[in-house]
């Protein structure tokens, strides 16, 4: 199929560490995209990965039949592609490839393990191509996942420099918080791991004119900034939130329970015990690279990837 042929629908498959989200978009013969669908369920396939280097039972069977739902609707829309992306959880499990082989011979459907640095550029790509969040440069992006969080720094003339990081929201809650609420030493730890992670970086002469924040946590903290009921996509991609909301939203996180987190709207179920260290990640993203604030998006690497295919079929 050539982008003259015929229209398009395509379906885009984010496997993470935290959840699973799937694009289903409409390509007509000029290239315009139009969305079908747009799922996302927190399935949480990394639990318990850094500490036991294999995948939780339960969480691998409730991945596994979300999939399998997703790629049923998918189908029902009209798919004739499936492109897939499965990210740090399933790079890290030492039984990621027999997950992969099991949702094959149930779905149809190859899970493709990227790694850290092509997910970076595919977040990048997401970004770039959408006028609410890429149309400023020098960019930073950051992308905060449930296993990893990765850097996608951008500017005219220069190569683009990603970096992945293993400081997901997942990751750094297993390690370091557990307490709930979290104590004021372990907040205390998550922060130090955080700074010097990206100090390791060694991006310090990068001076970012926008830095773009993606994925889950940086769309639930603004959706609370906002004071929103319900989530309103409309609202939330492209806001821009000051240094001072997000700061704000991070300290009244830390201040409640998991069950109270819970009650918050807009919170997504799944989300509530990690999302204080993905708060802490995006706060300290902020101040390390001097940022009065952070653009919102809620694409990412799905919409990076559905670019990706309509870039090799001519689009």
């Amino acid at each position: 199929m050539t982008a003259t042929s015929a229209p398009a629908t395509i379906a885009a498959l984010d496997v993470g560490t935290n959840s699973v989200l799937m694009l289903v978009a409409r390509v007509a013969m000029d290239g315009t995209v139009t969305p079908l669908a747009d799922l996302a369920e927190v399935t949480r396939l990394g639990r318990g990965v850094e500490r036991t280097g294999s995948l939780d039972p339960e969480s691998s069977a409730r991945t596994l039949a979300t999939l399998e739902r997703f790629i049923a609707v998918a189908r029902d829309l009209g798919a004739e592609r499936i492109v897939t992306a499965a990210t740090s959880a399933l790079r890290d499990a030492r039984d990621g490839v027999a997950f992969i082989e099991k949702l094959q011979r149930s779905a149809g459907v190859t899970l493709q393990i990227i790694s850290g640095e092509l997910e970076a550029q595919l977040n990048y790509l997401a970004a770039a191509r959408d006028p609410k969040t890429g149309a400023e440069h020098p960019l930073l992006i950051v992308d905060i996942g449930g296993g990893s969080t990765e850097l996608i720094a951008s500017q005219p003339g220069a190569p683009l420099r990603v970096a992945s990081l293993q400081i997901g929201s997942v990751r750094l809650t297993e390690r370091l918080i557990k307490h709930d609420p979290p104590s004021a030493q372990e907040r205390k730890q998550v922060e130090e791991v955080v700074e010097r992670e990206i100090a390791e970086l060694g991006w310090q002469d990068f001076k970012a004119r926008r830095l773009v924040g993606v994925a889950g946590t940086v769309t639930t903290i603004c959706a609370l900034a906002l004071g929103l009921a319900q989530y309103d996509s409309g609202r939330v991609h492209g806001a821009w939130l000051e240094r001072a909301q997000v700061d704000a939203v991070t300290e009244r996180l830390f201040s409640l329970t998991t069950a109270e987190r819970r009650r918050l709207p807009t919170m997504v179920a799944g989300r509530a015990d990690v999302i204080c260290a993905g708060a802490v990640i995006l706060s300290r993203t902020i101040a390390c690279f001097d940022q009065a604030g952070v653009i919102v998006s809620d694409r990412g690497v799905r919409w990076g990837l559905l670019y990706r295919e309509l870039s090799r079929l001519g689009y």
